[in-house]
């Protein structure tokens, strides 16, 4: 029977949930506190044509992406241009750097060139991050995790012990590489995951597979092209659309959500599907009707948030990539200032992306659009004058790497981004960037549950649910979840 659903927010889980409750023949009609769709990997143009992405830039796992235009008769060339970065990135240290080509072959001999041996370890080891992949992205991540019967299939019961559970990460990387820089380069992708490389399952060696074996890849027009692709495929569907729109409640009676209050107007509707932050989308409910209280989330083990400079440069950087890691100083101290001290690193790593390297249309000509983006913990002071320091200090560190020189001098544009403004702009519990960490006690059916308990109409999307934190697994939490509300009976 055909339901009328209430998605709120555009993020990619509420994009992929709207497509595909419409293509089951549901009414969706989508609320969206801004102006625009995207959530965090909104974008926006500035006054002297510098044209940033908000938050997402690393295009991973493109088959994840490309199976949900499929699922609606498209292909991701239908709405954007796919360019393959070579290098994939550059990772920087104190006294080398590692470019990763985009060639496989090429890749093997890099890393034989730093470690005798490393080509045959480095085969070893996507041989097994291939089949993690093939499981896990196709098995593993499909599933609502109600509860751990779901995973008794042949296929997942078979694959247990192969898909190392119960193996940490930086161990698992241990044992085929001794090279300190080498380590370096098979963790950093778990950094994603929210998590020093110690307290993630060895299963996410999937995405050393997902990103470095399928390759790094930008859309022409920055990362809100896949957005606006997805917006377009939803409306395809019939989805309505209504921004500047923020949700005040959630109105509950007999254990069902009945309506949402919305810039003061009561609308009605079958089932509710929030991509919003889960914490604060209960705060939109009665107490009664929480699935969690304060202590479950202050007991969370959450991701980082982020230090974000957009900046644009009134020159052309040289010796700069696409894509850009510094990691001259060490993962693990930045980390613990991060989860155990909750403090601003002494000497921290952080992410340069230059979409302008490869895409002029981001940047005003002979320009460069810079992103520069430093983990920090959640729930810190970050104002004016601490961000300003750093934004120094990461400068100074690509002018050490590039040669080039003056850089804080020849900004065009500069807009930073924290801890208060993932607050402000998300309602991001703590002010994280990525949500819930992957850790082992927060993964599958340990992570916070796609429907409510109490009220059986309600879902939730995103990356505070199942399957967990970035871009692909958000468009499954859509799909996971469209289909979930399907089940229900009206």
């Amino acid at each position: 029977m055909k339901k009328k659903i209430a998605v709120i927010g555009s993020g990619f889980s509420g994009l992929s949930a709207a497509a595909y409750a419409a293509k089951a023949g549901n009414e969706v009609h989508v609320f969206e506190k801004h102006d625009r769709p995207g959530g965090r990997a909104r974008q926006f143009t500035t006054d002297n044509d510098y044209v940033f992405d908000m938050g997402p830039s690393w295009y991973w796992m493109p088959d994840i992406i490309e199976n949900f235009f499929a699922d609606f008769g498209y292909k991701s060339a239908d709405f954007y241009e796919l360019v393959s970065l070579n290098p994939q990135f550059e990772m920087i240290f104190s006294d080398t750097k590692i470019a990763v080509p985009k060639n496989y072959e090429e890749l093997k001999q890099t890393v034989e060139q730093i470690e005798t041996g490393a080509a045959v370890q480095l085969d070893r080891f996507m041989e097994s991050a291939k089949f993690k992949y093939q499981v896990g992205m196709q098995e593993f991540v499909n599933k609502p995790c109600y509860n751990w019967l779901e995973f008794a299939s042949p296929k997942i019961a078979v694959s247990a012990l192969k898909l190392d559970l119960l193996t940490n990460f930086r161990k698992y990387v241990s044992k085929y590489f001794k090279n300190p820089k080498l380590r370096a380069l098979m963790e950093f992708p778990v950094i994603f995951l929210g998590a020093s490389p110690k307290n993630i399952p060895a299963l996410y060696s999937l995405m050393n597979y997902g990103g470095y074996a399928l390759g790094t890849r930008y859309p022409m027009g920055g990362f809100y092209s896949l957005v606006s692709a997805m917006k377009k495929v939803a409306e395809n569907q019939g989805v309505h659309f209504h921004f500047n729109h923020s949700i005040e409640k959630i109105h509950v009676e007999n254990n069902r959500a009945v309506s949402i209050e919305v810039n003061g107007k009561i609308l009605e509707f079958d089932s509710i599907i929030a991509s919003s932050d889960y914490h604060h989308t209960e705060s939109l409910l009665d107490d009664q009707y929480k699935n969690y209280d304060e202590n479950y989330w202050e007991n969370r083990t959450f991701a980082p948030s982020s230090l974000i400079f957009y900046l644009g440069i009134k020159e052309r950087i040289p010796n700069l990539t696409h894509h850009t890691l510094f990691f001259e100083n060490d993962l693990d101290e930045h980390i613990d200032c991060i989860y155990e001290e909750k403090k601003w690193p002494e000497k921290p790593l952080f992410y340069a992306c230059c979409p302008s390297k490869t895409d002029p249309s981001t940047a005003p000509e002979n320009c460069e659009n810079l992103f520069l983006l430093m983990p920090v913990a959640t729930g810190i002071n970050d104002d004016e004058s601490i961000r300003e320091h750093y934004l120094k200090e990461l400068l100074n560190r690509i002018e050490k790497h590039t040669g080039a020189e003056n850089l804080y001098d020849k900004i065009d544009y500069k807009k930073s981004y924290c801890v208060s403004d993932f607050i402000q702009d998300y309602n991001a519990y703590g002010g994280n960037a990525y949500g819930l960490a992957n850790t082992l006690n927060q993964t599958a059916v340990l992570k916070p549950k796609i429907r409510n308990k109490k009220v059986h109409n309600l879902f939730y999307t995103g990356q505070l649910t199942v399957p967990g934190p970035g871009v692909p697994p958000a468009i499954i939490s859509g799909k996971i979840v469209a289909k979930e509300v399907n089940k229900i009976k009206i």
